[in-house]
């Protein structure tokens, strides 16, 4: 991998010879800007002001512009003999445990090599330690015209650093939250859950851009003159205003993608209007209060009968001969 500064850590008194080198890459797929009509390439060039020509890179240099409109030359010899440690060192400043860095302030990641046989011993020690202790490193490097914060933390048998945000630089969470009179119940958050229990953990290996992959497909299609591959159209039901249906939709079909059987939800759900159905699937009104006057003292039984009379005449006059379920029970013993 080619480094792209090279300088050293100061470690106290220790000093190791490292190269910075890019931990991360990026695989998006450009695009170049073109003419609609014809296809020609738009490209951007750079003129003189003064003398209205295009110049070459070798001809461009900094400059700063001044509050009056004065450019003020910048060179690259000026930025380098800045009287600053942090130009050409990543100077270590405390070690902190690794949950005190705040996952908003992580910038670019890079891998710190070792520069040269020398540097094989301290780089060592540096990353040794830092494993015993359990802990980082917050260094201060200077890159790319700018001092920045960096956290250094061990990755296999190197030492990566994180480019760190200046705390002002990230903002505060203002008017991003809803409203607070917002209140989830219990149920809620038991479903919630189950859901996130339902979905489990991943390995990050098995993710993958399919964006890019898509494109690259249409890409592929257009090259050799085919019609591009058409979208699925999705999959749209009826818009979603209950929220407990919503998780227990997900919870459910999380377990039947991954094989599962919903007994949760069976349970505590359909069970209970089963068991009603099956003991009377065709009786309505006057014989769902017969049964349960059966069960219940005699004020309630006269209340019900006057409910069902209108369907069954037949039944408030049965009901009051026999007082209780027992002696029902034994005057049809005898008989047998």
């Amino acid at each position: 991998m080619r480094s792209i500064w090279n300088g050293a850590i100061s470690f106290g008194l220790v000093s190791i010879p490292i190269k910075l080198v890019n931990a991360t890459e990026n695989h998006s797929i450009s695009f170049r800007q073109i003419h609609t009509e014809d296809g020609g390439r738009i490209r951007y060039r750079k003129f003189c002001e003064l003398e209205d020509r295009e110049v070459t890179g070798q001809e461009i240099s900094k400059g700063y512009e001044d509050a009056d409109g004065t450019i003020i030359p910048i060179t690259d010899e000026d930025l380098a003999g800045l009287p600053i440690p942090t130009a050409r060192t990543i100077e270590i400043v405390a070690f902190v445990p690794e949950d005190r860095i705040d996952p908003l302030q992580m910038d670019a990641a890079y891998y710190l090599a070792a520069g040269g046989a020398p540097a094989a011993k301290p780089y060592t020690l540096l990353r040794e330690a830092l494993k015993r202790s359990n802990k980082v490193a917050i260094a201060k490097f200077a890159l790319r015209g700018k001092e920045r914060l960096g956290m250094l933390r061990v990755v296999g048998d190197a030492i990566a650093m994180h480019g760190l945000l200046w705390p002002d630089e990230v903002r505060a969470p203002e008017g991003v939250a809803p409203d607070s009179s917002v209140t989830v119940r219990d149920k809620e958050l038991d479903l919630a859950d189950a859901l996130m229990d339902t979905l489990g953990e991943v390995d990050l290996e098995d993710l993958h851009d399919e964006y890019r992959e898509a494109v690259e497909e249409v890409i592929a299609a257009k090259a050799s003159g085919e019609a591009p591959p058409e979208t699925p159209a999705p999959e749209r039901g009826g818009k979603v205003l209950d929220l407990m249906a919503a998780l227990e939709n997900s919870v459910r079909a999380a377990r039947e993608s991954r094989g599962e059987e919903p007994e949760e939800e069976a349970e505590v759900k359909r069970l209970p209007q089963r068991k009603t159905s099956r003991s009377s699937p065709k009786e309505t009104g006057g014989k769902k209060s017969t049964s349960t006057t059966k069960k219940t003292a005699s004020g309630a039984r006269k209340s019900t009968a006057k409910t069902s009379q209108p369907e069954k005449k037949t039944t408030p006059k049965k009901t009051p001969a026999k007082k209780t379920p027992a002696k029902k029970s034994a005057s049809r013993k005898r008989p047998a």
